[in-house]
């Protein structure tokens, strides 16, 4: 009796070893999808080989790319702690930021439009701007057109941006101003950036389309650059912007771009910069990006259509990384990077166990989003 009594005791415990043996694996094969957070029918996730991961989760986990990037984001967002700046106000709202000296050469180019009371008042429209968008719009272009005649103002593009203190308001704007201006006055700037996406045939591997920029640029020649990117111009929807700008920049039919857009979010920076800026003549770009992802199929190859761009080319997500040191000698243009930034962290191949994590994801939207 005693002996069948042991034999049952070793085939139960036996019994409980197998259960225990087969639903550890389990266990940590949900453990891994959890970590990674992707559902199983969504794109693969790069396996990023140069950096450290997580238990081979294809999350990248390396303290110094996340500096690298926020040496990136930095690039975008630089603001002098001593910089003292004017209000740009037209009928109690608040458009835009100037410094004293931008103020003063507006006021004293004619036509007498901008106005501005005294040291401590904020920079204003005069009485013969008018009131309506239209007047305002005709004021604002005749003092820009002379300080682009006499070489102040370069970079002309002849395309209006709408001029409101948020982006609820442009389509019925204070009034237009000309986009190489817009930065003279701190305005708030709005433009489309778009991640053009591929999934490789070979490895299955997320690949990012990169364009080369036209060395005739005005801005940034000859620079890598996003597939498809441009300012939001006045009169125009954003997807309806970003159907133009992938025809234009790239040469992507209507229905390609209908069918593999996605809006995802946005960032925003400010800075101040230009030319002029030691003289304390430098501009403030306020700038809002809103964000679209692209899905490609794998045998389209853009085009460049417009004369802005040189050359396309894919790069894996792991030397987009790579083009984020500080070093790196062929770096994207810099507003481009806080946008792959956002959209690398958002589809989950950085890990939220990185240093400095929240850190970044505030410093996206280190702008006024507005």
């Amino acid at each position: 009796m005693l002996l069948q009594y042991s034999l049952f005791i070793t085939m139960g415990m036996l019994l409980l070893l197998k259960s225990a043996s087969s639903f550890a694996p389990h266990r940590h094969h949900l453990i891994r999808q959890v970590a990674r957070a992707v559902p199983s029918q969504n794109p693969p996730r790069v396996n990023l080989r140069v950096y450290s991961s997580l238990d081979n989760n294809n999350l990248w986990y390396d303290p110094s790319l996340m500096d690298h990037m926020l040496f990136r984001i930095n690039e975008c967002n630089s603001m002098p702690n001593d910089i003292n700046l004017v209000d740009f106000v037209v009928d109690g709202e608040k458009l835009g930021k100037v410094t004293p000296k931008v103020a003063e050469r507006l006021c004293n180019t004619s036509p007498s439009i901008f106005q501005k009371a005294d040291s401590d008042s904020p920079l204003t429209l005069g009485k013969s701007a008018g009131n309506t968008i239209e007047s305002r719009t005709k004021a604002v272009a005749s003092v820009m057109e002379e300080l682009r005649d006499s070489g102040y103002i370069t970079g002309w593009r002849d395309e209006m941006y709408p001029v409101a203190n948020n982006f609820d308001k442009v389509t019925s704007p204070v009034f237009l101003i000309e986009r190489a201006a817009a930065s003279l006055l701190g305005v708030m700037e709005y433009g489309v950036h778009i991640n053009g996406l591929i999934i490789s045939e070979d490895d299955k591997e997320v690949k990012m389309w990169m364009a080369r920029r036209s060395k005739t640029k005005s801005k940034f020649p000859s620079m890598l650059d996003h597939i498809v990117a441009g300012g939001q111009p006045a009169g125009l929807s954003l997807l309806d912007n970003v159907i133009k700008e992938c025809e234009e920049e790239a040469g992507i039919p209507e229905e390609l771009t209908k069918r593999g857009i996605k809006p995802a979010g946005v960032i925003s920076y400010e800075n101040y910069g230009g030319r002029l800026k030691d003289e304390g003549e430098g501009v403030m770009n306020r700038v809002v990006l809103f964000c679209f992802d692209l899905m490609l199929p794998k045998d389209f190859v853009p085009s460049a259509n417009d004369g802005e761009v040189e050359s396309f080319f894919t790069w894996s997500l792991e030397e987009v990384a790579q083009s984020m040191h500080p070093e790196y000698d062929d770096p994207i243009k810099p507003n481009c990077y806080p946008v792959i930034i956002d959209f690398m962290l958002r589809e989950g191949h950085i890990s939220p166990d990185s240093p400095k994590y929240l850190e970044i994801v505030r410093r996206l939207r280190s702008g006024p989003c507005c």
